[in-house]
């Protein structure tokens, strides 16, 4: 039996971030939540930027915590993808980088096609065509003069600028770099010819580097700073939060698909090699890189964003509800009375989510919800019709029949959006664990200190250290008739 261990786990996500500690038996991990902080974008001069720097700061606060806890033997982070921080000379951040919602990518995808068509494109690098991928915002950002990217000479996605800030140590882990538009499907490689196109500086791209790696230390200086006297190893885990949150899926079948459900909703599944079909690249489907260099074809949804929105703009109006309490009233509103399309542009940027809902459904005659909890509703059926359609897309193009599908992420808890989901895909669907992306963070630190033979083992542990639901399709019949009428929104 392995010996006890203990490991940080810091997961960045779109609207907040957490440290979590992750103790270790042999048999089964224990995740304590010990720091979690709000990640909010900062908007100035009409731009919307991350604020890094806090962010940073944030990572520092959970690093004290766990040492005041007795520390621990690594530390890995993830965040979520396509964005960056650009490094000068002097090694020093030029820029805040920019929020991935920022408006600046736009009309990207059309500058995109002015040098390579689409089906040439996707054939190079896999990668379904979304604006704000890392391709697309430096393209815009040469269009546009930007003065950082022109006196960079370091490109580091988020999660390795913070391993950089930590360690001193500058590279690229395959799974972020999986989200760019600009590797090779399935390998740590640069593809050189789309970065020629496209008049990319190759100079300010780092070796990609595998999950699992062992990166550096954090510095001395920091180790002064924070008073610590025990070095920390920082690994490089999958970066990416959704290849993190894959590692933690409780799966054993090869016919099973997965969905990583928080503020997007990342639905597909595992496979030895890419699909580059012109196919894959019209249902919006991708190849996003996993541990052991596997390839997660999926596909990118709107996901909880939407009901975030809705939730934002109803707290600042001062009526104050929790995401459950919002999911109980819901539950009570008649099923798939109110339908819409969340992949639409319409709720890709934030504001007054309550009223694009509206308006969307006025606009497409559709029945108009106008409660709180008849708008969440149409939120959540319409998700799970959306789940349906991309599966039976997902058989068609894999050959799969899938059988089972595997919820993971905060989006695990919605017990009502699970149970509409199985009805909707008319199959049986799996919910937990609820920390998924952490959980797999944490994981993938103890297959590289070997404590964890390989991801096979790694998801037995996670079958041993959670309660996974189970939810059985029951009002088929309803979500069957409510797709035909989806289908006539896309």
């Amino acid at each position: 039996m392995a010996q006890k261990r203990r490991v940080l786990a810091f997961d960045y996500g779109a609207s907040s971030g957490r440290a979590m500690l992750g103790d270790f038996d042999g048999t089964k991990v224990e995740l304590t939540e010990i720091h979690r902080f709000l990640n909010e974008p900062v908007t100035v001069n009409g731009s919307m930027y991350w604020d890094i720097l806090r962010l940073f700061h944030e990572c520092k606060q959970g690093i004290l915590k766990a040492d005041s806890l007795g520390g621990a033997d690594s530390m890995g982070i993830d965040t979520w993808g396509v964005d960056f921080g650009l490094l000068g000379k002097d090694g020093q951040l030029l820029a805040n980088p920019y929020h991935y919602r920022d408006s600046h990518t736009e009309y990207a995808v059309e500058e995109l096609q002015k040098v390579m068509p689409k089906a040439q494109l996707f054939g190079k690098v896999g990668l379904a065509f979304q604006k704000f991928n890392t391709l697309c915002q430096l393209v815009m950002m040469q269009k546009n003069g930007n003065v950082a990217l022109q006196n960079a000479e370091k490109l580091l996605f988020i999660p390795d600028l913070f391993n950089y800030f930590l360690t001193g140590e500058a590279a690229t882990e395959f799974t972020i770099a999986s989200t760019a538009q600009m590797i090779v499907p399935g390998k740590t490689q640069w593809e050189k010819d789309v970065l020629s196109a496209y008049g990319v500086n190759q100079k300010i791209l780092t070796d990609i580097v595998p999950c699992g790696n062992k990166l550096g230390k954090v510095s001395k200086e920091i180790m002064a700073e924070l008073g610590l006297d025990r070095e920390l190893p920082v690994i490089n885990v999958p970066e990416h939060d959704t290849a993190s949150a894959f590692v933690s899926v409780p799966a054993g079948e090869k016919n099973a698909a997965f969905l990583s459900s928080g503020t997007w909703s990342l639905l597909g599944t595992e496979l030895d090699k890419p699909i580059l079909t012109e196919e894959a690249m019209l249902s919006g489907y991708t190849n996003e890189g996993g541990i052991g260099c596997n390839i997660r074809f999926l596909k990118n949804i709107m996901g909880l964003w939407i009901i975030q929105e809705c939730k934002r703009h109803w707290d600042k109006e001062g009526d104050v509800l929790s995401f459950a309490q919002i999911a109980e009233g819901a539950a009570k509103v008649p099923a798939c009375k109110f339908i819409m399309n969340p992949d639409d542009d319409e709720f890709f940027s934030p504001f007054d989510m309550p009223g694009k809902i509206q308006r969307y459904c006025a606009a497409h005659n559709l029945p108009v919800p106008e409660t709180k909890f008849e708008i969440a509703r149409c939120i959540y059926d319409s998700l799970a019709l959306t789940y349906k359609h991309n599966v039976l897309a997902l058989e068609k193009i894999t050959g799969k029949k899938i059988e089972v599908l595997h919820i993971v992420g905060g989006g695990s808890n919605n017990l009502m959006l699970n149970q509409a989901t199985a009805d909707a895909l008319n199959k049986e669907v799996t919910a937990g664990p609820s920390e998924g992306t952490a959980l797999g963070n944490i994981l993938t630190q103890l297959i590289s200190l070997g404590e964890i033979k390989d991801l096979a083992e790694a998801r037995q542990v996670v079958k041993n250290s959670t309660d996974i639901k189970v939810y059985t399709p029951q009002n088929t019949a309803l979500y069957e008739e409510a797709y035909e009428r989806y289908l006539k929104l896309l």
